[in-house]
């Protein structure tokens, strides 16, 4: 089978650092007067509950002067480097040492209210709100998104809670208690079934994908991410939260997308680092908001970006949008790092650093490596034992990856099988077509399996016949869609995806069908 290899093999951990970036800071846990010191002002979290409930010991951190023979401490707790294998602390962990190396500096801006919060005011803040239960639930909703997100993040972290960020309460009726031991995270999605899904995360492998991420897209720290997009979302929080709290970088939050905000926010001349999705760049890109703006690295993910609109983008400003793909359950897969626009909307980029990639029998891609979760709530043989098999079709070509489609969405005709984002990358071409999702539905004649319905969004004037004709000039006949649907409903979602089982549901429903 095919396979690729993002860095480093499979099993391997990300190196630790060994050291703080002042020199002048040095962290010895075998200092006695540290470990456990009753004067610290961290008295709380003296107590750390291991995957067996040992209670783990601390050592403040000291600044040592420079003849090395008195030591001053700072009062800023931070845990043994040796006790790294206990996964519920690692994450409070690297905070600490975040909060230490910039303490002064501004780690949150707030664009609607001016307020700016350095890493010590959030620190400060922390300590004030109230112990949590150690591993009890801890839900953080999209929409208490900014500052409040951040500290409650840091309360489950300091507490040994499970975070579960949720973009929207969602209906379950199943009960959180019985989690594998080392659960500090969960994310709920629902993959490409409709049906909520849990998926564990250790301390661990957040920080993986944060490494991963920071190493590969060579995000550095003097350009601020723009918070444009939800944090409650796995690309949020591992673009936004994790490089903040983890790396030390700062973050705009904005209050929405709009092209007037994108405007306040680049007046003060400031290069920022822009994850978003294809929507927010179209939309930007249409406004002409991306004309004159100092953008260092640009980033799109959640759906993929059209080849016609990477390439004006490129033509229009010069700025290259790098595409970024990833899963909910094993992060980021491969990241396009090249400087110039892609030449097939199916190139990915290459993989990773430390992830591993491989073909499947079937043709679906399958993800190996340190930041790939846990498990399901489940069991699922998808995502088991540090490897995730997607329900993409990928091709593994001169170290890039080619997505082909989703095994599951593949829609059969009379003995030929087609890719429904082959069909929509060319109805994207014809005139007039803002948006659409292709998608198969049972044919009356049971010799030809399935007909293809092309639901769309399109500009006043132009009908299906018209669409039909021009189709009929970009690919085979028998994948013309037989079936057409044209409704102004048809928007890109949050993420800029249009799921399409929900709106094949909703065609059928509906009385065209």
């Amino acid at each position: 089978m095919d396979a690729l290899a993002g860095g480093v093999e499979h099993g391997d951990r990300p190196e630790r650092s060994k050291s703080l970036s002042d020199a002048s800071l040095i962290f010895r846990p075998s200092c006695a007067v540290g470990r456990n010191d009753p004067r610290c002002r961290d008295h709380h979290a003296m107590r750390v509950i291991g995957r067996r409930g040992e209670t783990i010991g601390h050592a403040c951190l000291y600044v040592w002067k420079t003849n090395w023979q008195t030591k001053e401490c700072q009062g800023g707790l931070i845990l043994c480097l040796r006790l790294a294998k206990v996964r519920a602390v690692e994450l409070y962990e690297r905070w600490l040492r975040t909060c230490v190396e910039n303490r002064g500096a501004w780690a949150i801006r707030e664009e609607t209210s001016g307020k700016v919060w350095t890493f010590g005011a959030i620190d400060d803040e922390l300590r004030s709100m109230p112990k949590l239960n150690a591993r009890q639930c801890q839900f953080v909703l999209a929409e208490k998104a900014g500052i409040r997100f951040i500290l409650k993040t840091l309360q489950a972290w300091r507490d040994q809670a499970v975070l579960v960020p949720l973009e929207r309460m969602v209906e379950d009726d199943r009960e959180w208690a019985g989690m594998p031991d080392g659960v500090v995270h969960v994310k709920v999605t629902s993959g490409s079934t409709g049906e909520p899904r849990r998926v564990y995360f250790e301390a661990s492998q957040l920080v993986a994908d944060c490494e991963q991420i920071w190493e590969t897209m060579a995000l550095v720290k003097i350009e601020p991410n723009l918070a444009v997009v939800s944090m409650a979302h796995s690309y949020g929080f591992s673009n936004l939260v994790l490089p903040l709290l983890l790396k030390g970088m700062p973050m705009v939050i904005l209050a929405d997308p709009l092209p007037g905000t994108m405007r306040r926010a680049f007046n003060g001349g400031e290069r920022f680092t822009l994850p978003a999705v294809p929507a927010m760049w179209r939309a930007w890109h249409q406004s002409g908001v991306l004309d004159s703006v100092k953008i260092g690295c640009a980033i799109t993910a959640g759906a993929p970006m059209p080849l016609d609109l990477e390439l004006a983008i490129f033509e229009a400003t010069g700025l290259k949008v790098h595409n970024f793909y990833g899963s909910s359950e094993c992060g980021g897969i491969a990241y396009d790092a090249s400087h110039e626009p892609r030449t097939t909307a199916s190139e990915a980029g290459t993989p990773m650093k430390g992830v591993n990639l491989e073909i499947a029998e079937d043709g679906c891609l399958k993800v190996s490596g340190p930041a790939v979760a846990l498990g399901y709530d489940q069991p699922n043989r998808v995502l088991d034992g540090g490897i995730f098999k997607t329900s993409d079709l990928a091709r593994l070509e001169k170290g890039k990856v080619f997505l082909d489609g989703r095994c599951s969405d593949t829609i059969h005709v009379a003995g030929r099988k087609v890719a429904p984002e082959v069909i929509e990358a060319a109805l994207l071409q014809c005139q007039g077509v803002r948006h659409c999702v292709v998608f198969g539905v049972a044919s009356h004649d049971s010799a030809r399996v399935e007909d293809i319905v092309a639901c769309v969004n399109v500009d006043e004037g132009v009908n299906s016949s018209a669409l039909q004709k021009e189709l009929g000039g970009l690919l085979p006949s028998w994948q013309v869609p037989r079936r057409w649907w044209q409704t102004g409903q048809l928007q890109p979602d949050e993420r800029g995806k249009t799921p399409r089982a929900g709106w094949r549901e909703r065609f059928l429903r509906s009385p065209v069908s």
